[in-house]
């Protein structure tokens, strides 16, 4: 047949291929800018449910708004760079049609680290400059006798210092040399243009790697201390219930006619204007108490869940891995991890595991904010803000903001931590050569990707790449997650221990005497 009669079926191949290729990449991008939005909207609810309403800030609201939305969108990043890498390939190991060329596979997965060299330069942007700029000149804000000009000249004057530490953390990963020089004689100068060459193959990726990892860092030390705590104090305050709210305004009000007068305020707000019956009210008491029970077991199952696959996790690399020196890396899979296992079936039906990392981080900024709720804002033993709903103060809310991005930053990791096979490449496969006796036809074993494959049959993902570019925060975070399950085990005992959590205490405050009468009900 000639080559004529060729061509019209190879061009309609190519047509169907590149047809597969944007479909699978606009279902992956288009649920993300679903979730664009629904993040955006959840920002600005619970944002402005804590901000105060006597000394809102517009300006601080926005920031913190922005600044968590940007953090939360890099973390729902990381299940559409799971999907593009896993829909290069077939459930049998080998690559798509569309996939095969590795100009190809290149375009798409640059697409994914420009997205993250976008999100990460903001978030960069949020920590070390905006962020700073506007907490300072708020707090300038509280001296009478200073003019704007003078407030955004001393704000800019602290942010500096927020500049130069980011400069730092720049230039230390871009010249910290992940491998040796070739040529160990070389002088000093030749080493230097190796370093130099170094950071323009690599695109900055290890400059921005190594920033962000100092912040995950700091996200790290947050989650070992609002989170682990707030993880188990959440569930239990919730299977417990509180104390009655009539019963805690009577014994700390003298003027008990005043809190009846509140109280016929509330039932009058009834739509037909009469007051529930008491039957009704008891009857609706019983249903709000077995409805908290509920979700408070639905959380402690989580929690215990999170738990158990993190300690799984962590054994396995003590058993398992390669030491020290690789970061705890781990080759092939050893100990069944449920929730790694979970996401990988999950996987192919995108987007299945997409729906559920949204469950486990949103899980993780709600437990975050129980714990911050509980324990407020610390700088070592001086508390410097609570937090409260209706009552952050603009500096508080900014604060808030800082913790809940970092956390949410660290959270990328966590995941890794509770499922390494899902995050570095998905559901992929490859095929593996069987050793056969000689004479014997060669077969193929279908495997499932992990660190231990062949590089040129897996793709990794590039939140593995950005994430654990340099070994030794991984090590650190290793060791992090056993301090995690300590102060997780420690929480869960003491709140056991605890009786009844207060519907008043912690939340006022001998400043709250002006407080709305709507406030006081509430």
């Amino acid at each position: 047949m000639s080559i004529e009669a060729h061509g019209p079926c190879l061009l309609q191949e190519v047509k169907m291929a590149d047809q597969s290729l944007l479909s699978e990449s606009a279902l992956g991008w288009s649920i993300f800018a679903l979730v664009f939005l629904v993040i955006l909207s959840f920002c600005w609810v619970y944002i402005r449910k804590y901000q105060s309403r006597q000394e809102s800030e517009v300006i601080s609201t926005i920031t913190a708004i922005c600044a968590l939305a940007i953090a939360l969108i890099t973390s729902a990043l990381l299940p559409v760079d799971i999907f593009l890498v896993s829909y290069m390939k077939h459930p049998n190991g080998t690559y798509k049609e569309w996939a095969e060329n590795n100009e190809t596979r290149g375009q798409i997965e640059d697409t994914v680290l420009y997205a993250y060299y976008s999100l990460y330069s903001l978030l960069l942007f949020c920590v070390f400059l905006w962020i700073p700029f506007v907490y300072f000149y708020y707090e300038e804000k509280d001296d009478d006798n200073i003019n704007k000009c003078s407030q955004v000249k001393n704000a800019l004057k602290y942010t500096i210092g927020f500049i130069i530490v980011c400069a730092a953390l720049l230039l230390i990963g871009a010249f910290v040399p992940l491998e040796a020089p070739p040529n160990q004689n070389g002088t000093q100068w030749e080493k230097m243009q190796y370093l130099f060459e170094e950071l323009g193959n690599n695109h900055g990726v290890p400059a921005l790697s190594f920033s962000i990892s100092s912040l995950t860092l700091i996200g790290m030390l947050a989650v070992i201390t609002y989170t682990a705590y707030g993880m188990s104090v959440l569930p239990l305050n919730l299977i417990k219930g509180t104390r009655s709210v009539v019963y805690e305004r009577l014994e700390n009000t003298e003027d008990i006619e005043e809190v009846e007068h509140q109280m016929e305020k509330i039932k009058a707000k009834c739509e037909d204007g009469r007051p529930l019956s008491s039957r009704d009210r008891r009857n609706l008491q019983e249903f709000e108490d077995k409805l908290q029970i509920l979700l408070g077991i639905f959380f402690i199952l989580f929690a215990l869940l999170f738990v158990v696959a993190l300690f799984i996790s962590n054994l396995d690399k003590a058993l398992h891995s390669a030491g020290i020196s690789s970061g705890f890396m781990v080759f092939g899979t050893n100990l069944t991890n449920p929730l790694n296992e979970l996401l990988l079936t999950l996987q192919p039906v995108f987007p299945l595991d997409y729906v559920l990392i949204t469950v486990i981080t949103m899980y993780f900024v709600f437990t975050s904010m129980a714990g911050i709720r509980n324990m407020g804002i610390w700088f070592f033993w001086i508390r410097l803000y609570k937090i409260r709903p209706k009552r952050t103060r603009p500096q508080a809310l900014l604060f808030l903001c800082m913790i809940l991005l970092l956390i949410v930053l660290h959270t990328s990791f966590m995941i890794y931590s509770l499922a390494p096979q899902y995050v570095m490449y998905g559901s992929q496969n490859y095929l593996l050569q069987s050793p056969m006796p000689p004479g014997n036809n060669t077969t193929w074993t279908t495997k499932t990707c992990d660190a231990d494959a062949p590089q040129d049959e897996c793709t990794v993902t590039k939140s593995y790449l950005f994430l654990h570019k340099f070994w030794f925060f991984s090590t650190i975070y290793y060791f992090g997650n056993w301090v995690f399950i300590g102060v997780f085990l420690i929480g869960l005992l003491v709140s056991c221990c605890k009786g009844k959590k207060s519907v008043i205490e912690g939340e006022v405050e001998a400043d709250d005497s002006d407080m709305s009468e709507d406030e006081y009900v509430h």
